[in-house]
């Protein structure tokens, strides 16, 4: 009895010695929280926003925290952003995402080469490329929205507004990308989709590594249902994928990975190429909707744009949409200590073995010292009074780099942006022009966000918006 009460004391010790920090001078502020080793995790993964916002009034635009075991330094100057993007020698971004990949996605990738993959991304999402896939999914929106509501029905259709943009996106982009225009795997989307869905909302769970028995279970069964689904996808040019996809399942041959690591390979691109545009376009149809004046401003420009490629209405809608509902975490490992220098001159050290992380979405997107009333939708608020691109915002009496940073930035910033934005535009192109639609309650607000999804891209409503949709008399061409 002795002896384990010695040998646990001894345990106890030799965990504090392990574990205990204290800030030098040259640290930025530290709050350990009072939980031994847990720290601030709880309240972290409940409402990041929230929670940065409370810390950020207690110590300032830097600070670091401990969660979960680990010590997280986080930035909120907008100003000193650039100190940490553009360091890829004290600052690594591939060791966190590895670790990400495995909790979400089962998936550890041999001799991973994270440069020669995203100048794959490159070319095939950008130029001449571009323009092919923009092609091929308008021809795939079109055609699902036509077999969603002919155009000869006359009654209203009452639908949820988000499931109506995420399904039809999702499935448009999969056929594009995943399946062919003609869907030749016989995979059919819907049920990707639907199988999709229910991975997605445990993702964020996965990523924490907080599922609860029966959510493990789920999350097993999912993974491997979608696994099977999408084995087809991009192995040969006869399976409809996209040469994007073929290209990449041929470079994760050559890098060693079995049939087995690309499945889950595949799965980790669906989110990353599916998982946002559907949520992005959800909140713009619904700040439409729910603010009458942005509606009539956004409709007049497509009926008398150039083939809506010169769009500014519509681009300051879009990137304010944005600005309120895309909120990753920039997170980067600390390899070696590295010297922080801040706009205001200041100077702080992240230690080796830390993660340092920028959340945008609290600043530069909701500061109001940048963005005047910084909780409402302003369409025009990226729009100078002569209606040309507004791109002067400033903090601390300096013009600011970063104002809104929904796409990341520097290297590791979204190849795919140009034709995410593409699509949005044709998809709310197709709904506004083709039909009416109204909310089903005039006076329903705008939902409020699910709270656990600050940090995984663009946030998702907690319920629906409920909506209803027919057919325009007089549809423009």
């Amino acid at each position: 009895m002795i002896w384990t009460i010695f040998l646990l004391f001894q345990a106890v010790l030799l965990y504090f010695i392990l574990t205990h920090r204290s800030r030098s001078k040259s640290d930025p502020p530290l709050d350990k929280g009072v939980i031994p080793w847990l720290g601030h995790a709880l309240e972290f993964g409940k409402d990041a926003a929230k929670f940065l916002t409370r810390m950020k009034q207690k110590h300032g635009d830097i600070f670091t925290v401990r969660v979960a075991g680990r010590y997280v330094t986080v930035l909120l100057d907008p100003h000193s952003f650039d100190t940490v993007i553009n360091d890829s020698d004290s600052l690594d971004f591939s060791r966190y995402a590895q670790v990400l990949m495995e909790r979400i996605f089962n998936l550890q990738l041999p001799h991973q080469q994270p440069a020669k993959e995203k100048a794959m991304m490159r070319e095939h999402f950008h130029g001449m490329n571009l323009s092919a896939l923009n092609s091929t999914i308008s021809r795939n929106l079109q055609a699902m929205l036509n077999a969603k509501m002919p155009q000869n029905q006359k009654d209203w259709k009452e639908e949820g507004l988000f499931d109506f943009s995420y399904s039809l996106l999702f499935k448009a982009g999969y056929l594009t990308l995943f399946g062919g225009e003609q869907n030749n795997n016989s995979t059919d989307p819907s049920h990707v989709y639907d199988e999709y869905k229910k991975f997605d909302g445990l993702l964020t769970k996965l990523a924490r590594g907080m599922l609860t028995p029966e959510e493990k279970r789920t999350a097993k069964s999912v993974r491997q249902q979608l696994w099977e689904l999408l084995a087809p996808a991009g192995r040969t040019e006869g399976s409809g994928s996209s040469p994007w996809l073929q290209a990449y399942r041929g470079m994760l041959q050559e890098a060693g990975a079995d049939e087995e690591m690309q499945r889950r390979a595949v799965l980790m691109q669906l989110w990353a190429t599916q998982g946002n545009v559907g949520p992005a376009a959800f909140w713009l149809l619904g700040f439409l909707l729910t603010n009458p004046e942005s509606l009539t401003a956004v409709r007049m420009e497509m009926e008398t744009s150039d083939k809506h490629v010169d769009t500014p209405v519509f681009d300051s809608a879009l990137e304010e949409t944005l600005r309120l509902t895309a909120a990753p975490f920039i997170t980067r490992e600390v390899v070696q200590e590295k010297t922080l220098h801040m706009a205001d001159g200041q100077e702080y050290v992240l230690r080796k073995g830390d993660r340092v992380c920028l959340f945008p979405f609290s600043s530069p997107q909701m500061d109001p010292e940048i963005h005047h009333e910084p909780q409402k939708y302003k369409y025009d608020r990226f729009l100078n009074a002569d209606g040309s691109v507004k791109r002067d915002f400033y903090k601390a009496g300096r013009q600011l780099k970063y104002y809104t940073m929904p796409w990341g930035a520097g290297a590791n910033g979204c190849v795919g942006k140009q034709f995410a934005i593409n699509t949005i535009r044709q998809f709310v192109y197709m709904v506004l022009t083709n039909y009416d639609l109204e909310l089903c309650d005039p006076l329903a607000p705008m939902p409020e966000v699910n709270a656990s999804r600050y940090g995984f891209g663009m946030l998702q409503p907690e319920q629906d918006l409920l909506f209803r949709y027919k057919p325009r008399k007089n549809n423009l061409d």
